[in-house]
């Protein structure tokens, strides 16, 4: 059991304690109540050290959580709430809480039909009872795709990262010809562009599995899980996507944009590094220093003819070659003529 839950069960105990008007609890009593709630969930012997209740105790009465719990000490030896009607879980919220918390119900509620989510129904549910909830239409709309292929994967890869196990996954590429078993230590998931991928580690290094190539999925308790503890904001902030190379150091890529696109680049940028190098009535030249991978490539052709790239030359001369092809593509194209 996490030590976080470890921290609110005891908390949920004092608090029963110490609002209880027809027992009188001393420290050591409330050491015991601890250790035995700890014992009802985990199965298992959890003595509660004293110096950890008189910090809970603390804890409740200051502000750190919120609390500020009225807690006394009477006849030099027991504990209580001076305010009989006080519990942690009466915490008062103004309207501007109110207000702020409707609003965060609303965006939870567009995520209710997604497999993971669903668990949260109920808690969306007790929320929106327990604010009174208008049911106003959300003013917040995100964009999802709950048909996309891959989806009903989620629950046992989250899962399985959470609990830290091993999986055997059936997995075929768009470049393979049949079916594989990937036996991986699954780490992050990552959705980039409306698609969720598996960052996992595989043979020692790292992969991402794009979530809608995956046939099926089984837990193999026979191997010992290895946790990278990725972070996932310190290994994706030198790329754009999901592709990251280990061996493969950011580089500059400086681009302009035409005038009349590059005010979306410059409110909606490429990368976090991104900076303006120059600009004039005809454009911006921008450089940002990050992998050079696949997801950059697609993004940077996205812009078509609004977009070249200067440096570094490798790149523009494939954006060369891909913009040449496409052209003949366009060129050689047949059209069946209409009826």
């Amino acid at each position: 059991m996490s030590s976080n839950k470890n921290a609110l069960i005891r908390y949920k105990t004092l608090d029963r304690c110490l609002k209880n008007k027809y027992r009188k609890y001393t420290l050591e009593d409330l050491i015991d109540e601890c250790s035995e709630a700890l014992f009802e969930f985990e199965g298992k012997e959890s003595y509660v050290s004293k110096r950890t209740v008189q910090l809970d105790l603390q804890n409740m009465r200051s502000e750190k959580f919120g609390y500020e719990a009225p807690i006394e000490v009477y006849e030099r030896k027991y504990y209580r709430y001076s305010d009989p009607e006080y519990s942690i879980h009466n915490i008062s919220v103004n309207e501007s809480d109110l207000k702020a918390m409707n609003n965060a119900v609303q965006i939870l509620k567009q995520f209710k039909d997604f497999s993971m989510f669903k668990e949260m129904n109920g808690v969306i549910q007790k929320l929106e009872d327990s604010i009174h909830s208008t049911s106003q239409k959300s003013i917040i709309h995100l964009d999802k795709n709950e048909q996309l292929k891959g989806l009903e994967h989620i629950d046992i890869l989250y899962e399985s990262i959470a609990n830290k196990k091993v999986l055997k996954i059936l997995y075929k590429s768009f470049t393979a010809r049949e079916f594989n078993i990937f036996t991986v230590h699954p780490q992050l998931l990552k959705e980039f562009n409306n698609r969720w991928f598996l960052i996992c580690l595989y043979k020692q290094k790292m992969y991402n599995l794009a979530l809608d190539r995956m046939e099926s999925i089984e837990t193999d308790d026979s191997l010992v899980y290895i946790d990278k503890e990725l972070d996932g904001d310190e290994y994706f902030k030198d790329i754009v996507g999901v592709t990251v190379s280990e061996s493969m150091d950011p580089r500059n890529v400086i681009f302009w944009v035409d005038s009349g696109n590059a005010p979306y680049v410059k409110t909606k940028p490429l990368h976090k590094s991104q900076e303006i190098l120059k600009e004039d009535h005809d454009g911006t030249l921008f450089k940002i220093c990050v992998q050079i991978n696949f997801e950059l490539e697609r993004l940077l052709l996205g812009f078509g003819d609004s977009l070249i790239v200067h440096k570094p030359k490798k790149l523009r001369l494939k954006m060369e070659e891909k913009f040449s092809a496409g052209s003949k593509n366009y060129q050689n194209l047949i059209v069946p003529e209409e009826n």
